[in-house]
């Protein structure tokens, strides 16, 4: 399999756009293992990620989210995951796992020590690449599932929210983080830009930003929109999209995502 991720990494351009790749294929190795495990008979797959394997979202991401069906504080993610080092050793891969079992979100960095080095990414040995994998063991309540078959590069049958739950869990990001990151803006804009996409799953909204401590009001078709463009004026757009430009396939999207687009398809939905 590391032939493949060589065959991958060739394509790219820039080292960085070879380390996005190299961290979308581990993606997929460990959506595979999940499958394989039968996770996806409890959790469901959400986030940037998902956007782009299921929706072709242009923007690289780099952690897998997921929530767990059912609110289970008690999870233990470190036994629902501890097949994973022996998974892809079996590879010659070197892994190792660093596990956080907290209250509501759990985590796991799965870590390929050597690894950018092996493949001419890095000059360093001693240099770790990793990903992520968020699990929300109390998620909100009102979600929508499907599942999708996908292939990329892997055939997966991944268990997922929803278009309108997705959408609602970005809006919520953008509205509740303290600090606004270039990715939500990103998708937020992707989003937008197809008027076929259903708006937010509001049932799920509002229990999201009750979890998050939000005071403002209840969100509906109504305002929902008008209260993420208010979010939108204080945005610092400049260091937003600095932050966003790693990870976007075409820089030249970048000259579209500018306030003034964002609020122009904001004011079209809020009259829908």
């Amino acid at each position: 399999m590391k032939e493949q991720i060589k065959q991958i990494i060739q394509q790219a351009s820039t080292p960085l756009q070879a380390r996005n790749l190299l961290r979308e294929y581990l993606q997929a190795r460990l959506l595979e293992f999940i499958q394989e495990r039968g996770l996806f008979r409890s959790w469901i797959f959400q986030g940037g990620t998902a956007l782009r394997f299921l929706y072709g979202l242009p923007r690289y991401s780099q952690d897998l989210d997921f929530s767990l069906d059912q609110s289970d504080a008690s999870y233990d993610l470190n036994q629902a995951i501890a097949g994973i080092r022996p998974w892809f050793e079996a590879e010659a891969y070197e892994v190792d796992l660093i596990i956080k079992n907290e209250k509501n979100v759990k985590s796991a960095f799965v870590r390929f020590p050597s690894l950018l080095f092996e493949l001419g990414l890095s000059p360093h040995r001693s240099q770790v690449f990793s990903v992520k994998i968020e699990l929300d063991s109390q998620p909100p309540a009102g979600g929508r599932t499907e599942t999708t078959i996908i292939r990329r590069p892997v055939l997966l049958n991944i268990h997922h929210y929803d278009q309108a739950t997705l959408f609602s869990g970005k809006v919520h990001a953008l509205l509740s983080r303290n600090y606004t990151k270039g990715r939500d803006l990103y998708d937020i804009f992707w989003y937008l830009s197809d008027p076929s996409w259903p708006a937010p799953n509001f049932i799920y909204l509002n229990e999201a930003l009750k979890q998050t401590g939000w005071s403002g009001p209840q969100l509906d078709q109504n305002n929902w929109a008008d209260l993420v463009a208010e979010k939108l004026e204080a945005v610092d757009w400049r260091q937003a999209i600095e932050d966003v430009r790693p990870f976007l396939e075409r820089a030249s999207d970048l000259n579209l995502l500018t306030k003034d687009n964002v609020l122009k398809l904001l004011a079209t939905r809020s009259r829908e």
